[in-house]
């Protein structure tokens, strides 16, 4: 075989992962095609949290959006709803949305599509074990996708945000959080949060400080009468 023909294979296959991985996020999201940014209906504000269940925060957190009379749309972690599924039970009770994020939290970057299949599957017979429902939509964790994505998540709607704050960081919460909230425009906006702190790169205690920033920003918006919604099938 000849050099350079050794040399354009090698290359080939150094550029697969990053097709596989990053390209196919950015070709996805791109084209919009099955992926929401933002509510269709282009009116009022969806809080999404990523994460959780978390036995704590999200207990919290739901007694904050039950105080505003609010529903939202977390996206749960399959391991964290068998660890805790009274919270789920709630959740379900209290008229929020569930929706998939991943069995383990795990990047679609490295997963085949079999194991991607498993992530989603597993977590989904977890969330309709608890609520007796089915899921409608699906947040890859850190809106990483892959070239399976699409063929993989086809009974779902891939949802993932306009609005993200870091706030998985105590830093952010505190110098930008608050600010960032009050500047989201009521106009189908999508805003991510997270109400667990314990997967890597977060800081465990970032939801407690992230849920006392939306405390505030829940009061003066519900004084201004922002609408907000979860992202269900109507929306879809």
């Amino acid at each position: 075989m000849k050099k350079q023909n050794i040399a354009w294979i090698a290359g080939a296959a150094a550029l697969l992962p990053f097709a596989y991985g990053m390209g196919a996020t950015a070709l996805i999201g791109s084209t919009g095609y099955r992926v929401m940014k933002r509510l269709p209906e282009r009116r009022g504000i969806a809080l999404t949290f990523d994460d959780g269940p978390n036995p704590v925060y999200t207990m919290q957190l739901l007694d904050l959006l039950k105080q505003h009379q609010i529903k939202a749309t977390f996206f749960v972690v399959g391991q964290h709803v068998r660890d805790y599924p009274e919270v789920v039970e709630r959740m379900h009770k209290e008229g929020h949305q569930i929706g998939i994020h991943h069995d383990n939290h795990t990047s679609s970057w490295l997963l085949t599509p079999s194991m991607l299949s498993r992530e989603i599957k597993e977590t989904h017979r977890a969330i309709f074990d608890i609520s007796g429902e089915s899921p409608t939509v699906y947040r890859p964790p850190w809106g990483f996708m892959n070239a399976a994505t699409l063929f993989v998540t086809r009974p779902y709607q891939i949802v993932l945000w306009s609005h993200v704050f870091k706030d998985w960081k105590i830093n952010s919460c505190e110098q930008g959080l608050l600010e960032g909230l009050r500047n989201v425009p009521a106009d189908g906006s999508i805003i991510l949060l997270h109400d667990d702190g314990t997967n890597r790169g977060a800081d465990d205690r970032a939801p407690a400080h992230m849920l006392d920033k939306l405390s505030i920003y829940l009061d003066e918006a519900v004084v201004k009468g922002i609408e907000f919604v979860s992202v269900n099938k109507s929306n879809l």
